[in-house]
């Protein structure tokens, strides 16, 4: 993506967050480069992409880091079936971390305008993140992501290895959080695959949801946009959840919702309430069969993959800030050399003009002593 100037915000003026929500592998990077280029500020430290995102994911990683250790905080973790509801820490702990977010987000963002946060974490971590915006005096607009779910779990099972119930379970999970919380906020459903085909009319929906225009949307920005969301970025197709069990009739219910949702007037919400009651009664029959070994083991093993994301984001920063920094050096001598070229150029120069001199000064001397009468 080209860079492009940060947007700051007038003294005085307010500040509205951008929130994209939705599980991991849905889709969200497409939609916050989008955002991107159409006004939104994106974090100073963006996660690089790898051979799973190769566009690259456009979110914080030291954000998504922090989410992380929130989230381990509470016994959970990024691939938590049962991450929603929402597991608040002791005060005094919930106080700490808000604090930390807060000021980690001004570190990220500084003064934009539009800062523009995509971490699915923050899916179900939003009444937290709800509460750094309110101290930190900045509005919010979400932009909720869909994507067929076992599109989601196909993907899933292709990078961490995850079996399809797992994935469709924390589909649910997900999209039952960025409903949920999002409920007292400007908000727009999209599709996926709307989005590919049609994102224009996405963005139309979006503008119209949130009763605003996207924050600087030009012509420059819609032929890049148009450039990046290609058919390439379709890897995993959905399908249908007969044959899944009781994970497959629950995530049909909401995945009915959400497509209703973002095709039109969003329906009413009862089904997703029946839902959350049933994945609360599933985690209640589920937790008693699993072991605090095998949990710990989980974490462990989630904790090593993030550990990973962190060390090539680390990497990745180091690599940039030194191809950088020798740019920088050698654009820093050839300068000096241009300079130092320039000068000996002078130099012969005035040489040249003095040998010209002296030599007609010589020329003159000779034809005295030749005449002395002259």
């Amino acid at each position: 993506m080209s860079p492009r100037k940060r947007s700051a915000a007038r003294d005085g003026a307010a500040h509205t967050a951008y929130l994209v929500l939705g599980v991991h592998r849905s889709g969200t990077s497409a939609l916050t480069q989008l955002l991107a280029l159409a006004g939104a500020d994106l974090p100073a430290n963006l996660m690089p992409g790898d051979r799973h995102n190769e566009k690259g994911y456009f979110e914080p990683w030291k954000i998504a880091l922090l989410n992380d250790e929130r989230l381990w905080a509470a016994g959970s973790s990024w691939d938590d079936a049962f991450a929603f509801p929402y597991r608040p820490l002791p005060p005094a702990e919930e106080r700490a971390w808000i604090q930390r977010a807060a000021a980690l987000f001004v570190d990220e963002y500084g003064r934009a305008a539009w800062p523009l946060l995509k971490d699915p974490r923050v899916s179900v971590l939003l009444p937290a993140w709800k509460s750094v915006l309110a101290e930190l005096g900045i509005g919010a607009r979400a932009v909720i992501q869909t994507r067929h779910p076992l599109a989601v779990a196909g993907s899933l099972k292709r990078r961490d290895g995850y079996p399809t119930e797992r994935s469709l379970l924390l589909w649910c999970a997900y999209m039952l959080a960025s409903e949920a919380y999002t409920r007292d906020m400007p908000r727009a459903f999209v599709e996926y695959e709307s989005l590919l085909a049609d994102w224009r009319g996405q963005v139309a929906r979006i503008e119209a949801a949130h009763g605003a225009p996207l924050p600087a949307l030009t012509e420059a920005a819609a032929r890049e946009i148009d450039g990046f969301l290609t058919p390439d970025l379709r890897h995993n197709s959905g399908g249908g959840l007969e044959g899944l069990g009781w994970t497959g009739d629950l995530t049909a219910r909401v995945m009915g919702w959400f497509d209703q949702a973002a095709a039109g007037p969003e329906p009413d919400r009862g089904v997703l309430e029946e839902a959350a009651a049933e994945l609360a009664r599933r985690r209640e029959e589920v937790g008693l069969l699993v072991s605090p070994m095998g949990r710990d083991l989980d974490i462990a093993r989630t904790e090593l993959r993030e550990a990973r994301r962190v060390m090539d984001a680390e990497r990745a920063a180091a690599q940039s800030a030194y191809r950088r920094d020798r740019e920088g050096l050698e654009r820093g001598w050839q300068a000096d050399v241009r300079r130092l070229e320039a000068l000996v150029e002078a130099r012969e120069g005035e040489a040249s003009l003095l040998a010209a001199h002296a030599r007609e000064a010589l020329e003159e001397l000779e034809s005295l002593l030749a005449d002395p009468d002259a």
